[in-house]
């Protein structure tokens, strides 16, 4: 089975590790196996496994997952297949911070 991923870093999944208690929630929502909690807090894995589904974010009661759930990045990717200028229109940190700009969809 082929393993599925978005462009590179065009997610707009972001974690606000201070509001994270270590509850597991998302790691039992996420289908995609994204997050992991190595030290006791979230921590994304896998970023661009991630479909933007957000089912984390939904089951997190602690407000310690950001991403604008929808399609995933389908834009992004039809965008970059035609060729058009701009395939995404988020910048993403390198440190998991949340993303700035609108959004890739």
């Amino acid at each position: 089975m082929q393993t599925l991923t978005y462009l590179k870093n065009v997610v707009t999944l972001a974690l606000v590790p201070e509001n994270c208690t270590g509850c597991g929630n998302c790691l039992q929502v996420c289908p995609r196996a994204v997050l992991a909690m190595p030290n006791g807090k979230a921590e994304i894995i896998n970023r661009d496994a991630c479909i933007e589904c957000g089912a984390c974010q939904q089951n997190c009661p602690f407000g310690a997952i950001i991403v604008k759930a929808g399609v995933g990045c389908a834009a992004a990717v039809i965008n970059s297949f035609l060729g058009r200028k701009s395939a995404c229109c988020c910048t993403l940190p390198s440190d998991n911070s949340p993303p700035t700009g609108t959004g890739c969809c």
